[in-house]
């Protein structure tokens, strides 16, 4: 109390005091994102296989996320798809079995990838080459290292979404 008062007169003997600025970091520069095109196969529910032409999809401002973009046409009401998981859990899904709740993946054979998708619309399996999901994931840690996650700012955003602007 005694501080805010000492803070109190200082204002007043110079009206023009303001306190310190807090140093500012310097801005590093954004790096670009990272688009990438990838055959895919949309697995019917009698096990067919519908080809498909997928683009994966990091970015520095979502950096936890990566991002699979479907066209309209894989998708039951012909409207373009994105679905956004961690970063992590694509990394585990190229060897062994990894997800929970509405993003499965799992190794299928030595060459390819599952990955299931749940929504309230219903469920759907794309069997991805392992290779492709393997050389975008390493070229997402080109863009932010792994470990290199800027939390401050993803932490920002994501309490911004939950709390709409509040």
């Amino acid at each position: 109390m005694h501080l805010k008062h000492l803070m109190h007169l200082k204002h007043r003997k110079r009206p023009n005091w303001r306190p310190p600025m807090p140093h500012a970091r310097p801005a590093r520069p954004t790096p670009p994102a990272l688009e990438q095109s990838a055959r895919a196969r949309l697995i019917t529910p009698s096990y067919d296989e519908i080809p498909v032409r997928t683009t994966l999809r990091y970015t520095p401002d979502d950096p936890f996320a990566v991002h699979i973009d479907f066209p309209s046409g894989a998708s039951a009401d012909d409207a373009d798809v994105t679905w956004a998981f961690a970063r992590t859990l694509l990394a585990e899904g190229l060897t062994a079995p990894a997800g929970i709740g509405d993003v499965h993946l799992w190794p299928c054979g030595p060459a390819h990838t599952v990955v299931e998708l749940h929504s309230p619309h219903g469920m759907a399996m794309i069997r991805f080459d392992t290779p492709s999901l393997r050389r975008f994931l390493h070229r997402s840690y080109a863009v932010v290292a792994l470990g290199g996650e800027d939390l401050d700012s993803a932490l920002d955003a994501g309490l911004t979404s939950l709390l709409g602007g509040v």
